[in-house]
């Protein structure tokens, strides 16, 4: 297709320098060019994928360099896209190229890596060494090797065992150099249970690359290659790679081989997908049908419009999904669905499959890079108009969209904590609004700024009072620890309620959920001599023991130590682990309950997307008794059969200096509450707990979330927190403690006096003063006004440039979900 012929483009890179680059086209590239295809470019000794911002004839100040490739005939990001991304770099003050960078899952294509070429004194001392120095040495294998032609780090390390240490010589002495080059992957490299081989002609004859006849016997080929030849003619079709790994020998390296001469040809097999339990179709109660036809009303007329669908846990709001998406599909749109977390895709998916089929597709970050690649191609290409997805799913290449629901739209996981750091949920309302789209933003306990909005009439409020089938709610109890101490004297992590519940579930066949919002075994390794904690050496944080890995580790910054036999300090034997976590309550439970089956789900249980699902699936068809989990096992999950829900140290997030605290504590007792009783058997929830009093400890016992928002809201207008003002966190940072002393200074200067409408505390260290080997000074921004806070931010960004600051020394969170 002829886009006009352009000179020159502008070109984002994925770099900290917030600006595009001009790249001058060769003749090859000007009629071919448009923007938001991916382009590869020189950059300083570099070549790096950038994405074409826009084409055109004006010659730029300074003498462009020459573009290298086009990767793509059509652009990846079409115009919608464009826009989002450059909404995103300037609401969340990040680089466009980061932005543009995270928005594209196709990593998998492009492969990273150095290519090696002789420099002029290299060629030199090439001739030279040829004639003093041994054949077998590797330096000498190595600059006879690159005289042919450069080559790539991979292959010599490869094809020489000592290439590694030669290629460290020969740089260091001038001889070589490396070139940072980036190349399409080869498809062929999938794994061979990913692939399909067939042959590629009929098995009378095929053509080589010369279009010469090849016989079935070609002696060109080797053994196996003539052997897997052999056994497609016999068996004609298409055959998984893998399978035939056992009939032929090296099947897969014949294979390939075979595909590069036009022998064979291998496609990529489609993932498999979940085919997920077939569900009745639900006929909708009154509150949902009520729901259902606002939406489908705001559909039909392809409005923008924003609705909050607040309903109890176990009310119905997947089924309402469901019904606005199928309105959506029979209009020919699409529909995008945002789920929190990775663990509840699987479960979300398998609804959706059994109602949509393989107009579905998945994305989410447990994928592999060649998965998340091929079901991106499969939404572009309109084949899928049904996408379910974790946060970064908000960047699909859905066409013609008309409906996106934003499920448990409180989760913090939704925020992005590196750069850009991006809301999916507000990302999400921006994108529907340029599209003329719907939005659902569901949750049991929806955060106070979505429910504020409400209020304000920005979004309309939509509510499921009751579970549907009117299922009970669940009984909650609240379990003094205080008191439970007291008559006990002893220091339990389960008190003697929960203990005989659990008990009785056991007895009746029945499941439990047991909740801890902590990893590992006990929360510090401390000394009873001296008080001395062990902390990790890159961050201000104790460490957590892992008892069944033996070994101290940092959840922040990953470090791990064994557990030392003395006091690294006092050299005192006396080391004694305090606290509680899920590896410890796991370990509890099973010296209490012998023969129950017990499963753990929390972040050091799970290491990929297989386990979420499999321990999941198990628990679900009865195969464990109780699971122990962190706040993963609290949201999304429907499993009729538990019946008990027990909340061990129910306060713990309450005294984390954050002004949401108690909106987080809420939110994670009502929903882990809300997997209670969503079968014929109604639940009971036993919350333990040092804090009964605390409004957010027993407002949601009661589960009573109208008289929580109005306290919560009444605090945050007092203290002008969000939804009263906007916010931003800053943070400086530096492995020097006098760089990030003196940066944090040089921007409290900058903010005196203060500007108007802005209230900026700070500079104060960090709640989490060092983290992964870096000081951190923050400062705290409250504005009256949006614009206001925006050139604030635009301008700090500038301060330093300006002042030659490093790329990753100032960090800027807009409306930030942490305060740590």
């Amino acid at each position: 297709m002829n886009h006009g012929s352009f000179r020159y483009c502008d070109v984002s890179l994925p770099v900290p320098l917030d600006q595009p680059f001009t790249y001058a086209l060769p003749e090859t590239l000007r009629h071919r060019v448009q923007p938001g295809s991916r382009i590869v470019v020189p950059f300083g000794p570099r070549k790096l994928t950038g994405v074409i911002l826009s084409c055109h004839d004006d010659a730029p100040a300074v003498a462009a360099r020459e573009a290298l490739r086009l990767i793509d005939a059509e652009p990846v990001l079409n115009p919608e896209l464009l826009a989002l991304a450059r909404w995103i770099a300037g609401y969340y003050c990040a680089p466009l190229g980061e932005v543009l960078r995270s928005m594209l899952p196709l990593a998998a294509e492009i492969r990273s890596g150095k290519v090696w070429s002789l420099t002029d004194a290299g060629r030199d001392a090439a001739r030279q060494l040829m004639l003093d120095a041994s054949p077998e040495d590797p330096a000498v294998q190595v600059l006879r090797m690159l005289e042919k032609r450069p080559l790539s780090a991979a292959y010599l390390s490869k094809a020489l065992p000592l290439a590694d240490k030669a290629v460290r010589s020969l740089e260091r002495r001038g001889f070589i150099v490396a070139e940072q080059v980036q190349t399409e992957r080869d498809p062929l490299r999938a794994p061979a249970d990913r692939l399909r081989v067939e042959l590629a002609a009929p098995p009378s004859k095929s053509r080589d690359r010369e279009g010469a006849d090849v016989p079935a016997s070609d002696p060109k080929l080797n053994k196996s290659e003539r052997e897997l030849r052999a056994f497609l003619e016999l068996h004609p079709g298409s055959h998984q790679l893998k399978d035939l790994e056992a009939t032929v020998k090296n099947a897969s390296i014949a294979a390939r081989s075979l595909a590069r001469k036009g022998l064979v040809s291998l496609t990529p097999e489609p993932m498999s997908m979940p085919a997920g339990p077939v569900r009745a179709r639900h006929a909708l109660n009154p509150p949902q049908q009520a729901a259902f036809d606002e939406i489908r009303a705001a559909i039909l007329e392809k409005q923008f419009r924003i609705f909050l669908l607040h309903g109890v846990t176990g009310s119905g709001k997947t089924e309402v999904y469901l019904n606005a998406i199928e309105a959506v599909v029979a209009e020919g749109r699409s529909a995008l669905l945002l789920v929190p977390e990775i663990a509840l895709t699987p479960a979300m998916a398998g609804q959706f499959f059994s109602r949509f089929g393989d107009r579905v597709a998945i994305l989410h970050s447990a994928f592999t890079d060649v998965e998340r690649s091929e079901q991106w191609r499969r939404i572009r290409s309109g084949a899928a108009s049904v996408v379910v997805g974790t946060r970064s799913g908000v960047f699909a290449p859905v066409t013609n969209l008309g409906l996106i629901v934003v499920d448990e739209e409180h989760d913090g996981s939704y925020k992005q904590e590196e750069t850009p750091r991006y809301n999916g949920r507000d990302v999400a309302i921006v994108r529907a609004q340029e599209a003329g789209a719907c939005v659902i933003l569901g949750s049991a306990t929806p955060s106070l700024e979505s429910r504020y909005n409400t209020e304000k009439g920005k979004y309309t409020l939509l509510g499921l009072p009751g579970r549907i089938e009117e299922r009970p709610m669940p009984t909650v109890e609240l379990v003094d620890m205080r008191q439970e101490f007291l008559e006990t004297r002893k220091q339990a992590t389960f008190s003697r309620k929960l203990l005989d519940a659990l008990a009785k579930r056991l007895e009746n066949g029945e499941q439990t959920i047991v909740l801890l919002n902590r990893r590992g075994f006990s929360n510090f390794v401390a000394c009873r001599s001296c008080g001395e904690r062990i902390q990790c050496i890159n961050c201000s944080l104790t460490l957590t023991y892992h008892k069944r890995d033996r070994r101290l580790l940092c959840h922040y910054c990953g470090y791990a130590q064994k557990v030392p036999t003395v006091c690294p300090k006092c050299a005192s034997e006396h080391i004694y682990f305090l606290g509680l976590g899920s590896e410890r309550v796991e370990e509890e439970l099973h010296q209490g309950f012998p023969t129950a089956r017990i499963a753990r789900l929390d972040r050091d249980t799970v290491t990929g997307k297989r386990q979420y699902e499999s321990i999941l699936h198990e628990f679900s068809e009865g195969n464990f008794d109780i699971l122990v989990g962190t706040q993963m096992i609290a949201k999304g999950h429907d499993i009729p059969n538990v019946t008990l829900v027990g909340v061990i140290s129910a306060d713990v997030g309450l005294g984390m200096p954050d002004f949401r605290a108690a909106e987080r504590t809420f939110q994670l007792l009502t929903q882990v509450a809300g997997r209670a009783g969503r079968g014929s058997v109604p639940g009971i929830v036993l919350v333990q707990t040092i804090n009964p009093e605390h409004y957010a400890v027993r407002l949601a016992a009661e589960q009573d979330y109208q008289a929580f928002y109005q306290k919560e809201l009444a605090f945050r207008r007092a203290l002008h927190y969000p939804p009263f003002s906007a916010m931003a966190n800053l943070l400086v940072r530096s492995e020097s403690k006098e760089a990030a002393m003196r940066m944090s200074s040089e921007l409290a200067l900058r903010f005196t006096p203060p500007p108007e409408k802005l209230k900026i505390m700070g500079p104060a260290e960090a709640p989490v003063a060092r983290l992964k080997n870096e000081y951190r000074y923050q400062f705290l921004i409250k504005a009256a006004s949006r614009k206001a806070l925006n050139q604030l931010l635009q301008s700090v960004r500038c301060f330093a440039l300006e002042h030659k600051w490093g790329a990753t020394a100032l960090v800027i969170d807009v409306d930030p979900l942490s305060l740590m």
